[in-house]
């Protein structure tokens, strides 16, 4: 199975992350990335790659000019209302959304782009205490920071790992500037974005995660821990912009995990309880917010509780380090009083991304394989997208999916 793996020990931001990436491409699908990108129509936008080195190290970093200018940072401060700042130009998340759904690009890319940036405007918008649609970015630092999710989105579209697994993220620490002030590390929407992560701050002061890499990590990244058991074929260093005592980079590494065999392949965390005095809306809000904090999959069955009173059995399932975290949640979203914990050996089959080409474009397959079993499945997501942007019946480009799939 070809896996991707991020070592983010100092953490990322977008541009070491698409510097990574790029350099994982070979000779002709690095001129490649960058006649799609410098094509793309942004406006003023151009990447140019320069070999550069940090502590010792050589890697790439990838400018990513305006108008021949470079961004400081490779985030958009954003912010709520306007505050009278008439003279800079800002985007908002509805036109940024515009200007990525009309870039030549594959739809698969733009569908991740949309999502990726979706999901830096909601948690600007929770940082800032203001609707989506008030959060506001000086336009050329919002410009950069398309291009450095859409450079992202298109290097991983063009590699096409089977899976991505990234490290704990090293946030950094002390205080960050914007547009409101000084803030702490990691800076609020950056924190929002982590939610659920697995991230370690230090001795290293300043913001080494910035809402962008965060964004990206959390929307691609399958798993965050160590680095599984890869035969590794290629590494890729993408450098940061600036300098500090150890090596300012990403790494990535591209090769194929072994399969794991021979008793359960992994651990998995049930937390139980039952509850029989909450209403459908109520119990319906608790186990979407339980998923959206970072469980792995919620479900209720209904129950006799004592007295005779009719109730649900309410499951969480987690991963082990997430035990604590989310049994507070639990306690806190719910009526119960008390959690069950327990520890489970869990058998599963490994998850695979792969893409088969339809007449709408490219779609993702999920495949889950492992002791000699397979299951293959189009990705609703995908079918979903390419039936609304085509105008067609979902059934339809179901069934077409289905007959490519069947013929390979």
């Amino acid at each position: 199975m070809k896996t991707l793996y991020l070592e983010c020990r100092m953490g990322a931001a977008g541009d070491m992350l698409l510097s990574a990436l790029y350099e994982l491409l070979d000779h002709a699908g690095k001129q490649k990335f960058l006649d799609a990108m410098n094509g793309l129509g942004l406006p003023g936008v151009h990447l140019e790659p320069e070999h550069r080195a940090t502590c010792g190290i050589m890697g790439t970093h990838m400018h990513v000019k305006i108008h021949g200018a470079e961004e400081e940072q490779d985030t958009p401060c954003a912010h709520g209302h306007d505050h009278g700042h008439s003279h800079h130009h800002h985007a908002t998340p509805d036109s940024i959304a515009s200007l990525i759904d009309r870039l030549p690009l594959p739809t698969m890319v733009c569908l991740h782009a949309r999502a990726v940036y979706d999901s830096i405007a909601q948690a600007e918008a929770r940082a800032h205490g203001c609707p989506v649609g008030d959060v506001h970015y000086h336009e050329v630092g919002a410009l950069d920071a398309v291009a450095d999710v859409t450079g992202v989105c298109l290097a991983l579209h063009m590699l096409r790992p089977d899976r991505i697994v990234a490290s704990p993220i090293h946030v950094g620490s002390g205080s960050v500037r914007c547009a409101h002030g000084v803030v702490p590390v990691p800076a609020p929407a950056t924190a929002a974005l982590l939610t659920g992560i697995p991230t370690y701050g230090g001795a290293v002061q300043g913001e080494l995660c910035t809402p962008t890499g965060a964004a990206l990590l959390a929307h691609f990244s399958e798993a965050f821990g160590p680095m599984p058991t890869l035969t590794v074929e290629q590494v890729g260093y993408g450098v940061g912009s600036k300098a500090f005592e150890q090596a300012n980079c990403v790494r990535a590494f591209l090769g194929e995990e072994a399969p794991s065999s021979g008793g359960p392949n992994g651990e998995i965390v049930e937390l139980v309880c039952n509850i029989d005095d909450m209403t459908a809306e109520a119990l319906s809000f608790a186990c979407a917010r339980l998923l959206e904090l970072g469980a792995l999959d919620v479900y209720a069955v209904p129950g006799t509780m004592k007295k005779g009173r009719p109730g649900q059995v309410l499951t969480v399932l987690c991963s082990p380090g997430q035990e604590d975290r989310l049994a507070r949640h639990i306690l806190a979203l719910t009526a119960t009083n008390g959690v069950r914990v327990r520890r489970c050996g869990k058998y599963f089959l490994t998850p695979v991304l792969r893409s088969v080409d339809t007449p709408w474009g490219p779609l993702r397959i999920k495949r889950a394989e492992g002791f000699g079993i397979s299951h293959t499945k189009p990705e609703y997501d995908d079918v979903a997208a390419l039936a609304r942007a085509n105008g067609l019946p979902y059934q339809s480009v179901l069934e077409e999916v289905l007959r490519r799939l069947a013929g390979n």
